[in-house]
């Protein structure tokens, strides 16, 4: 705790009338852009396996924590010690069969809603999940807690039917030429998609960034052996299958 302590302490003097003034005039509102760049420089350090850069971008995570609970300790309304308290005992409460040798009758990740359920009396099991979240993630967290308690599809045969039906929905709303109804369409598409991956146990959201990496690899291979400016299609597409051809034999 010493040093987590230290980095309060230091918190403190910043924001402190001897401080910088730039820490001083910030607000909680400014911290929804720099949270999001540091975790996703987090998620970045993670699949690069770098644990240096992950260590010093968790660095700066923590610190934007302690930023934030000091601005609202000096506004009255909670302090780091309270949000430590807070999830410490949430934790301990949601795991009895760790800290108080009850035995589960359920499931973990069942229990584990119930739990949450006794704790709010607004519990619902889809609030609290954040519009602000990248779309795709959002989708896969929402149909992944439907389907804990048994709203889901039983095979993924079943969810690939249903997205050939999406398809085809989508194919006669493109005939209207009604722009809301096509939106709604892509929009049933796509979160069908995010079922297939969920059913395959994979991350939509990790699996769409994965493929937007490799497209900018490829594409960059293009722009490297030809003038992108002059080049015509057939030429573009040989050079990415050439790129293709290359990273499937580990060139």
């Amino acid at each position: 705790m010493e040093a987590f302590d230290k980095l309060v302490a230091l918190m403190e003097k910043l924001r402190s009338d001897e401080g910088c003034p730039w820490d001083r005039k910030q607000k909680v509102s400014a911290f929804k852009t720099f949270m999001l760049e540091e975790v996703y420089e987090i998620i970045e350090a993670i699949e690069n396996e770098d644990m240096n850069e992950l260590k010093e971008e968790l660095g700066d995570l923590l610190f934007h924590i302690v930023f934030i609970a000091q601005i609202c300790r000096e506004r009255g309304a909670f302090t780091i010690e309270d949000v430590i308290d807070n999830v410490y005992r949430k934790m301990y409460h949601r795991h009895p069969h760790v800290f108080k040798q009850q035995v589960l009758d359920a499931p973990i990740e069942i229990k584990w809603e119930e739990l949450k359920r006794a704790e709010r009396a607004d519990y619902s099991l889809l609030a609290h999940i954040p519009s602000s979240m990248p779309a795709l993630l959002r989708a896969y967290v929402i149909t992944r807690r439907a389907a804990k308690v048994g709203f889901d599809w039983k095979t993924i045969d079943e969810v690939y039917d249903k997205m050939y039906e999406e398809i085809a929905e989508l194919k006669e709303a493109e005939k209207t030429g009604r722009t809301d109804r096509i939106r709604d369409e892509v929009g049933d598409l796509l979160f069908t998609i995010v079922n297939v991956a969920r059913f395959l146990s994979i991350d939509p959201e990790d699996a769409l960034r994965s493929t937007s990496d490799k497209f900018i690899r490829r594409f960059g291979y293009i722009e490297n052996n030809t003038d992108i400016r002059d080049a015509d299609a057939e030429t573009m597409d040989r050079l990415w299958n050439d790129s293709k051809s290359m990273e499937d034999k580990g060139e």
